[in-house]
């Protein structure tokens, strides 16, 4: 069409580095977030069959755009949550409103992600942690998926890193 319209019923296709869903477009992605989807992708391998970790990441690793992924971060990721997988489900089981095995492996893999990051990558801002894991949950869960890992994941913040989640609070009050 010359007039630049949409046919009807077609979504205009935004120009700010988002899709139709709310989701980043993969051009907009940076390397950690790159990252983060694949080590999601190899963590549902893993809580879903039960696959070794270093077959789930040799798979991996041969995925189309993994070369564009922050690999020192994706094995962090990866090993770190499998590693830490009991203490990660340690933390999280208080905060939910029901039983592990009801959570998603999707969910479920985006909170390891989340936890193990509160933890151990105290270099990410836990605003950054929390939003990168919402996004996960908004491209790869269910339809309000990103809802739960956000209350899930706001409570593990307050615990894990607290003078920082205090400090953005009061920041944000003295702004008003």
């Amino acid at each position: 069409m010359s007039d630049g319209k949409n046919p009807p019923g077609v979504p205009r296709q935004s120009r700010t580095g988002l899709t139709s869903t709310g989701a980043r477009k993969a051009s907009a992605k940076s390397a950690r977030s790159r990252a983060r989807e694949f080590a999601l992708q190899a963590l549902y391998q893993h809580l879903v069959g039960r696959n070794d970790a270093q077959a789930i990441d040799t798979f991996t690793r041969d995925l189309a755009g993994f070369h564009k992924a922050d690999s020192v971060h994706y094995d962090a990721l990866l090993h770190g949550c499998i590693r830490d997988a009991a203490a990660l489900d340690a933390l999280i089981l208080p905060l939910l409103d029901r039983k592990m095995q009801e959570i998603s492996p999707i969910e479920h893999g985006i909170m390891w992600i989340g936890a193990y990051e509160f933890q151990h990558c105290l270099e990410v801002p836990w605003r950054v942690v929390l939003n990168e894991c919402i996004e996960l949950a908004k491209e790869f869960g269910g339809t309000d998926g990103h809802k739960y890992v956000n209350g899930v994941l706001n409570g593990l913040a307050s615990q894990l890193r607290a003078p920082e989640v205090e400090a953005d609070k009061a920041g944000a009050k003295a702004g008003k």
